[in-house]
């Protein structure tokens, strides 16, 4: 039995002995082309002795090396090589995917992925075949790394023995038994990820029934918004949602961003007392303290940097995906923790309007203490993808808080940026002093400083208790004063210019002739009065001769003048 077996393991091949397969695997790959072409007459022989049964990757590898050996004859132009090659990769992907085909076709990219070729190389294949012919840059480009394939693939692995194409062909069975293989493998992943994301909501919702049991014991005496203190029954659900948090803490986020939980109901805040009125001025959302407080047992127990980064991270995704779906209530909390995560991380933020003992509350009711090394860059492009009435404030925080603050020309930038995308003005830019010094372009910018100047004299005249209203000279003189030194000028007089279209004023006759001068007179070229050269004298190809009696132009010069004359 053994002896039949071995025997049925034995393969009849066309080259000689060992040695003739490794110079012409040489020879193939060498960058001589009269090397190549032996190579390619040694292959030539063997088709003879394989008759029709010559392994695949040897035609193809063949047939790709002819090519190169033609282009480098140059007795080929550039369209005669895009169809040479062509054909050599057409052949390459069909017949390479050939094998791999079951009883139902089956789309080339997957079974090309399944062999690790790139995708573009069957793109390319597609467009030879289908649609118009690539550059020969990339039929070059795909000869090269299709040979690069076979080499690696075929080969290099007949090295140690016979031919072996188990790489080219697969039973219909093994596919069909691998393809219900990773339906099934899909499923239980898809199981076992909805039962983590029960047992996530079980967990937080517990969290919340024992919060708000805390809640309601508390005495109606004792100041509601200085609660609580975790209880000590509760050490044993903090721990679980924290070993919940170290297996999938992206799932655990996700929940934590859903209706209910960061993002409280109506109904919730209610219950804490808090007023539901919070998102009504939400440019500069501040989360309120009960509500707040609610969440930090969780969240200081979760308050590694890697959480604080993906938590950051989602919220911004979720105010990304607001942009699109107008929630101001949802988008007022979403800013609110992302403020709150930003105003935790160090202590550069200062209340100047709190008492000791209040900021020494504040700081036990930080969710993290100590400062943690953002991304910030990251963060930076995360706000601006997510534009809202919050992003300004934002925007902002990040900005302040960097470890290397960014240039003050890049801020404004980045302001005026963010007050395209939010439809706002940046107050950082409006108070700064290289703001008021930049120069007038558009009507919104003088409007932007008219207003900051009217702004300005109200304050002084309020202190002088002195009031008065603006006049229409005094505006027209404020604005005269603003555009000093700016390339545009104040029209003194009342135009509707909405009536009129670009390049017309008003009074004007639609007669195109009432642009003609009424007194002319005509005058030659030779007339023309001449300025006096300066002594270096340019010679210019093609300008007329000077002489004595004047220019002289030629015939050429003529047609070229009659050429460049337009009628009005």
């Amino acid at each position: 039995m053994k002896k039949k077996s071995s025997e049925k393991k034995r393969h009849v091949v066309a080259w000689a002995n060992k040695a003739e397969w490794d110079q012409v695997l040489e020879y193939l790959y060498s960058k001589d082309s009269a090397l190549q072409r032996y190579a390619l007459q040694r292959i030539s022989a063997w088709r003879g002795r394989y008759a029709n049964s010559t392994p695949v990757a040897v035609d193809c590898t063949a047939d790709l090396v002819r090519c190169q050996v033609l282009d480098r004859s140059g007795r080929l132009d550039g369209d005669d090589l895009v169809l040479l090659y062509g054909a050599g990769l057409v052949r390459f992907v069909n017949l390479i995917t050939e094998r791999q085909q079951g009883r139902t076709a089956r789309p080339l990219r997957r079974l090309a992925g399944k062999l690790n070729i790139p995708e573009w190389v069957v793109d390319l294949r597609h467009d030879i075949t289908h649609r118009k012919l690539p550059t020969l840059k990339w039929c070059r480009k795909g000869c090269k790394v299709v040979l690069e394939w076979l080499q690696q693939e075929y080969w290099s692995r007949q090295l140690g023995g016979g031919p072996n194409e188990d790489w080219e062909s697969e039973s219909d069975g093994e596919e069909e038994e691998s393809d219900l293989k990773r339906q099934g493998d899909e499923l239980l992943a898809r199981q076992k990820e909805m039962e983590a994301y029960k047992n996530a909501r079980e967990l937080l919702i517990s969290f919340e029934k024992e919060q708000y049991q805390a809640f309601d014991g508390l005495p109606e005496d004792k100041e509601k918004n200085l609660w609580p203190a975790p209880f000590a029954d509760m050490s044993w659900l903090l721990g679980e949602i924290k070993q919940f948090a170290l297996q999938s803490s992206n799932l655990l986020v996700d929940v934590l961003l859903e209706d209910g939980f960061l993002v409280p109901t109506v109904e919730q805040l209610e219950t804490l007392g808090c007023d539901t009125s919070d998102n009504t001025s939400p440019t500069e959302p501040r989360l309120a303290q009960t509500f707040l407080r609610f969440w930090l047992p969780l969240l200081k127990m979760l308050n590694s940097p890697a959480f604080i980064h993906l938590l950051l991270e989602k919220l911004f995704g979720e105010l990304k995906v607001l942009a699109k779906e107008q929630n101001n209530h949802r988008a007022f909390y979403l800013s609110g923790w992302i403020a709150e995560l930003i105003l935790c991380n160090g202590n550069k933020f200062e209340y100047h309007f709190e008492t000791k003992g209040q900021k020494k509350a504040r700081m036990k009711d930080r969710i993290f203490v100590n400062r943690i090394q953002l991304r910030w860059q990251q963060l930076l492009s995360a706000c601006l993808d997510a534009p809202c009435i919050s992003t300004p404030h934002l925007l902002q925080l990040i900005l302040d808080d960097m470890e290397h603050p960014l240039p003050l020309e890049t801020r404004q930038r980045l302001f005026q940026l963010c007050s395209i995308y939010t439809q706002s003005s940046h107050s950082e830019c409006d108070t700064s002093p290289a703001q008021k010094q930049q120069p007038i372009y558009t009507l919104e910018s003088l409007h932007e400083k008219l207003q900051h100047s009217r702004r300005r004299s109200t304050a002084v005249a309020e202190r002088s208790e002195s009031s008065q209203e603006y006049s229409w000279a005094d505006a027209h003189a404020e604005k005269a004063r603003l555009l000093r030194g700016s390339p545009w000028q104040l029209c003194s007089d009342k135009v509707l210019w909405k009536n009129y279209p670009l390049g017309k004023v008003p009074g004007q006759s639609d007669d195109p002739s009432c642009l003609m001068v009424e007194n002319y007179s005509t005058m030659t070229v030779f007339d023309q009065p001449v300025e006096l050269e300066s002594n270096t004298t340019h010679n210019v190809p093609g300008a007329p001769v000077r002489t004595a009696d004047g220019l002289l132009w030629n015939h050429s010069d003529v047609n070229k003048l009659k050429s460049g004359l337009q009628l009005f």
